[in-house]
């Protein structure tokens, strides 16, 4: 079955966290669009200094989150600071959660979830730095590789790829989840 996936992103994100989840979720035979306020393409972070650029799908202005099965947050420093004060972008992320479709995030991505308050007693993890943020907004934090929570994935850091990929992919296949709620 085909599936439609949006990876909302900006310039600053971790580039292994947006490109092995893209290439995971293209393996599969499904679509994967890079969806960004900005138009034209967005540059990566590639660990210590700025990486590739890459092109952006649609602009958040054009993307609606009914178009998409899930949505993919990747971390790197820069890209959710910019995204989580970004109100578009809050209410492009509270969407999938009202429409009870899988979200994935990883390492610092779970920074926009906290904005977009949709963390509050979830089972979640991250990237250490920022596991105190999601505590005091309410979420259950554990220091684990990957943390399944009712369709919402998250991971700590590049090293948790796999694991990430992988259950991103088994949760965007169950589909909508009843549970998955603001």
């Amino acid at each position: 079955m085909s599936k439609k996936i949006a990876i909302l992103a900006t310039h600053g994100f971790e580039e292994s966290e947006l490109k092995s989840p893209k290439e995971h979720l293209e393996q599969q035979g499904w679509t994967a669009h890079i969806i960004s306020p900005e138009s034209g393409s967005i540059k990566a972070w590639a660990e210590k200094d700025w990486g590739q650029e890459y092109p952006v799908d649609k602009t958040l202005d054009q993307a609606n989150a009914s178009d998409y099965d899930a949505l993919v947050l990747p971390g790197g420093v820069i890209n959710p600071d910019q995204l989580r004060t970004n109100e578009s972008a809050l209410s492009f992320v509270k969407d999938f959660f009202q429409q009870q479709k899988p979200v994935a995030a990883i390492c610092h991505g779970p920074q926009i979830l906290i904005n977009a308050e949709v963390v509050d007693g979830r089972n979640m993890t991250s990237v250490n730095s920022i596991s105190q943020d999601l505590k005091n907004a309410g979420a259950q934090w554990e220091d684990s590789e990957v943390v399944v929570d009712n369709g919402l994935v998250t991971s700590r850091t590049p090293k948790d790829l796999p694991a990430f990929n992988a259950k991103m992919v088994e949760e965007i296949k169950e589909g909508k989840h009843e549970e998955q709620t603001l």
